[in-house]
């Protein structure tokens, strides 16, 4: 039977599709993911201090993120009881200081429970999930990731990206719902502006004008 990617996967998922983390993007780079956004935010003398990741898997780049900022507030959550069980028992921070929240929810569930008063995080992390959600799903988070994120670290695989996991890896993700480049900027314009490589800004909270990113060549205004 098939599994619904947006309520979390089962184990079985995980240790057949996730058996060598070590060759894995994200996974076995997590590190140099975590330098290169602190390195970004850097040269702009922009400091984060607060974090959430939007569906953490088995949590190797939140907790490299984490560590590489050593934020005042960390949230992460994730549907799937494997990834996290695993990632609970992997884990363990440096910073005394830190308040750390996880919960097993799904983005949707997550969306849902932001009211107006619900406070926003400085730098959100989501990897490899709206391949999961429907295009309905999207379209509800997505404003609500605007309101509750300044900037967004981001990545989905297209159609393209997919069919070459087929080609070169010989992997087939049954359960990611094939979609263009196009699909997916189309979906992103009205709340992020892009200003790098898997880097968003939220446009709830700035505009052209008022951000500090103002190499207007590398912005998607």
């Amino acid at each position: 039977m098939k599994e619904d990617g947006s309520q979390g996967f089962s184990k079985d998922y995980w240790l057949q599709n996730y058996s060598e983390p070590e060759s894995m993007d994200g996974l076995a780079n997590a590190k140099e993911h975590a330098s290169y956004i602190k390195s970004f935010f850097a040269v702009e003398l922009i400091d984060l201090s607060s974090v959430i990741d939007f569906g953490f898997g088995l949590g190797y780049l939140f907790s490299a993120v984490v560590e590489e900022f050593m934020p005042f507030k960390a949230y992460g959550i994730e549907p799937s009881d494997h990834a996290y069980k695993e990632f609970k028992r992997r884990y363990v921070s440096s910073a005394e200081s830190m308040k750390l929240t996880l919960k097993k929810w799904d983005l949707v569930t997550w969306a849902k429970k932001q009211g107006d008063s619900a406070k926003y995080f400085d730098l959100g992390l989501c990897t490899s999930v709206f391949q999961y959600l429907t295009e309905e799903e999207i379209d509800f988070v997505l404003p609500i990731l605007s309101k509750q994120v300044k900037y967004l670290y981001f990545s989905v695989p297209t159609d393209t990206e997919l069919k070459r996991q087929v080609d070169e890896l010989d992997f087939f993700d049954e359960y990611a719902i094939r979609r263009s480049k196009a699909f997916y900027l189309k979906k992103l314009k009205p709340y992020f502006v892009i200003i790098g490589c898997r880097l968003l800004e939220s446009r709830h909270h700035f505009s052209k004008d008022e951000s500090p990113f103002t190499d207007y060549l590398f912005r998607s205004d």
